[in-house]
């Protein structure tokens, strides 16, 4: 189905580094971007343009500028998203969202990749001390850098800083205009190699979906659409909130499959019972 096919991937930042070797090697495709794509126009990092849509209708969004511009009918575009891990609260984590399309064939496949595997973080700073302790736990100088004015400053900003001469030289410009300035982590892929291989891990988990095909019509993307609860309590036999099944879809021709104890267990510990352990 994709053999020989030119895919175009809807990037601005270098994501096909990751991306093209992954989807070359697995489907036979040939990758390309477009130099003049820009999707800073959906949504940037630091604020200046505010992301209209989510993640999923994002990375759909940047696929459809790619084929309009080039006139191709296979695309993929990622979209990420940093802030508080959902369940673990106290740890940052990176969500990255993966949207191929192949409107010849008529099939959109999603995967996603949550990780806690980030340098996601800002800071106030006053000092060159608090400058260097932050630079540290950023890995700076391999992952990139921004300073500027505030954290809600959209004017007086510099991006892609990976220079410690060029670091010094823009903290001494907000400290001595503004006596402070607001540090935080370039979260845009060729800045930040953490998260490009969070991408690359979205990638491959983008494939193993592809490669999944329906049994009933044999097409790819034959994947897991909903998560059943109801795993019961080994003692009270009672449904607890852990997942009991699977249920996969077909886009195609709708065909659904439930995979029963996805996780290897067929009850779940009293210590996760709502009426055991209330």
């Amino acid at each position: 189905m994709f053999e020989g096919r030119n895919l175009v991937i809807a990037t601005k930042h270098e994501k096909e580094k990751v991306i093209a070797p992954i989807i070359e090697n697995k489907l036979g495709v040939k990758c390309f971007v477009v130099p003049n794509l820009d999707t800073d126009q959906l949504g940037t990092f630091t604020g200046e343009i505010e992301r209209e849509h989510d993640p999923i209708a994002t990375a759909r969004n940047k696929c459809f500028m790619a084929m309009e511009l080039t006139n191709c009918d296979l695309a993929i575009a990622s979209e990420g998203s940093f802030g508080p891990h959902p369940s673990i609260y106290f740890l940052p984590s990176d969500d990255e969202c993966l949207v191929f399309i192949d409107r010849k064939n008529g099939l959109e496949i999603v995967a996603r990749e949550l990780s806690v595997e980030t340098n996601y973080n800002g800071a106030v700073i006053t000092n060159e001390s608090m400058l260097l302790e932050f630079a540290k736990k950023a890995k700076f100088p391999s992952h990139g850098l921004i300073l500027r004015k505030s954290k809600d400053e959209f004017n007086d900003i510099k991006k892609g800083i990976t220079n410690s001469i060029v670091l010094h030289e823009v903290f001494n410009y907000f400290i001595s205009k503004f006596e402070t300035a607001y540090i935080e982590t370039d979260m845009r892929a060729m800045y930040n190699p953490t998260r490009m291989r969070v991408i690359e891990n979205a990638t491959k988990k983008l494939i193993e979906k592809i490669k999944s095909k329906c049994p009933e019509c044999g097409m790819p993307g034959f994947g897991v659409t909903a998560v059943n609860q109801g795993l019961p309590c080994e003692i009270c036999n009672s449904p607890t909130k852990s997942t009991l099944s699977y249920q996969y879809s077909c886009q195609k021709c709708s065909f659904t499959k439930e995979e029963k104890y996805p996780k290897g267990k067929k009850t779940e510990d009293p210590m996760y019972c709502d009426i055991c352990n209330p």
